[in-house]
């Protein structure tokens, strides 16, 4: 079984720069795609969805922001959208859609950024520990359980290019990094970083100021988790650069399993 997870950074320009190519070439069973920032009716009049594939949207309300997308080409049931909390029941920036499939659960997240203002920083880091509560019971489940999206945090030093000028960036604070250690401790694994190693890199999201993309001095922000029992049926995981730069400023990654 072949997962992808992308950031899109908008479905409508994604499709009018190839990314029902992507879909054909790359031929996964389960696509999961963050900012997809439309509603299904905004889609263009004369594009038709990719054959075989059933598809979900969890959109946010505000029109042109956020929103998650499930695609599956094998049977695939909703369990929820976003976390059900007290403060927001209806997860009105559609940032999370859990998707059952045989043999497996899906848990596309789109994470908030918090380098827009000081508010939105603060609201991230209060979703963050939401969310990391709210994924606990995930890890009781006998069977695959994969978190996949754009969770807009930089773990490690190898997942950024320049770490030394980026410490007081969001998406590299030290209290994101300490979070996301935290979330690993807790019983994921970073399925892909355990497949290439303590190596640099490889990124998934790149600036569109100066020359980023063409030097690939990035930041690697989009991941693929797992439980314990995705992990024992891991079989590999990359990040498709070459071409997924000219869809979105996130390339794909694309994750095997056995099941």
């Amino acid at each position: 079984m072949r997962i992808v997870s992308w950031n899109l950074n908008g479905i409508r320009a994604a499709i009018r720069k190839g990314l029902d190519d992507f879909i054909e070439t790359i031929d996964a069973d389960i696509w999961m795609f963050q900012e997809v920032r439309a509603f299904p009716e905004q889609l263009p009049s004369n594009w038709v969805p990719p054959k075989g594939f059933e598809l979900v949207w969890h959109p946010a309300e505000k029109k042109g922001y956020s929103g998650v997308s499930t695609w599956s080409k094998i049977e695939m049931e909703i369990l929820g959208k976003g976390m059900e909390r007290a403060e927001d029941p209806t997860d009105i920036e559609g940032r999370i859609l859990v998707t059952e499939h045989p043999g497996i659960r899906c848990i596309n997240t789109y994470l908030p950024s918090g380098s827009a203002r000081d508010d939105r920083q603060q609201y991230k880091e209060k979703w963050m520990e939401d969310w990391l509560a709210w994924l606990s019971p995930n890890l009781k489940i006998d069977f695959p359980v994969v978190i996949a999206g754009d969770l807009n945090i930089a773990h490690q030093e190898i997942d950024i290019w320049n770490a030394r000028s980026n410490r007081m960036t969001s998406g590299f604070l030290p209290q994101e990094r300490e979070w996301f250690g935290r979330l690993l401790d807790s019983g994921w694994y970073d399925l892909c970083r355990e497949d290439w190693g303590p190596t640099q890199g490889p990124y998934s999201w790149w600036s569109n100021r100066g020359r980023a993309r063409e030097e690939d001095k990035g930041w690697r922000i989009d991941y693929i988790l797992g439980n314990e029992a995705a992990r024992n049926c891991f079989q590999g995981s990359k990040i498709v650069r070459a071409g997924g730069l000219q869809v979105s400023d996130h390339a794909p990654v694309v994750a095997d399993f056995k099941i």
